[in-house]
């Protein structure tokens, strides 16, 4: 992420960038390839967990089944090339984050507005990293010109101000941010405008 073209991300400085699509889960059984997507489990009425990849549907007799590990384990998997034990959960379990139409939706302290429904998970929209109470660890989108996201990063610090005055955030690339943990070798980060980023 350091070195190489990279787009001057203080070019833009009017905050008119575009909302990033927001995150709709579709059940995996409605879906196509799953290898390396990243995937929500549950059961209706009872809650979802997250921060899963997925591998290929398998069957089992008259069964799907899907392959699903930790985010971390997936990125260590792919990165060194090695078998991790990754637990096959019934398919009518498996959601997969998607992409849906439409960016922000304006917050509201509306306690009616934040209820959802529990037969599935969840739709998450966008929220401006400005707007947000923290980021360090989270998901982030950094938006490029012409409305293109970027994303699998995640913020490493949180808001700050740059020697420039700016106000700015530091971000990696998810393969980075897992490797910290596995390696202990520092990430390489990038500083962002903090208008240029979306919590996903």
């Amino acid at each position: 992420m350091t070195g190489g073209a990279v787009p001057d991300p203080f070019a833009m400085s009017d905050g008119s960038l575009e909302a990033p699509l927001p995150i709709v889960p579709t059940p995996a059984a409605m879906t196509g390839a799953l290898r390396g997507r990243r995937v929500l489990i549950g059961l209706p009425g009872h809650g979802w967990r997250g921060d899963l990849r997925a591998d290929e549907k398998v069957v089992q007799g008259s069964r799907t089944y899907v392959p699903v590990m930790q985010e971390g384990e997936w990125y260590r998997a792919e990165a060194e090339q090695t078998e991790v034990f990754a637990p096959l959960i019934p398919v009518e379990r498996v959601w997969v984050e998607d992409f849906g139409i439409g960016g922000l939706t304006t917050g509201t302290d509306d306690l009616t507005s934040k209820l959802v429904s529990l037969d599935e998970p969840s739709r998450r929209s966008p929220v401006k990293a400005l707007d947000a109470p923290r980021l360090t660890g989270l998901r982030v989108v950094r938006m490029l010109e012409a409305g293109e996201e970027q994303r699998d990063l995640r913020a490493v610090t949180e808001m700050h101000t740059n020697n420039d005055g700016d106000i700015c955030v530091r971000v990696t690339t998810e393969l980075e941010w897992y490797r910290w943990s596995w390696s202990g070798r520092v990430p390489r980060t990038l500083e962002v405008p903090v208008h240029m980023l979306w919590l996903e």
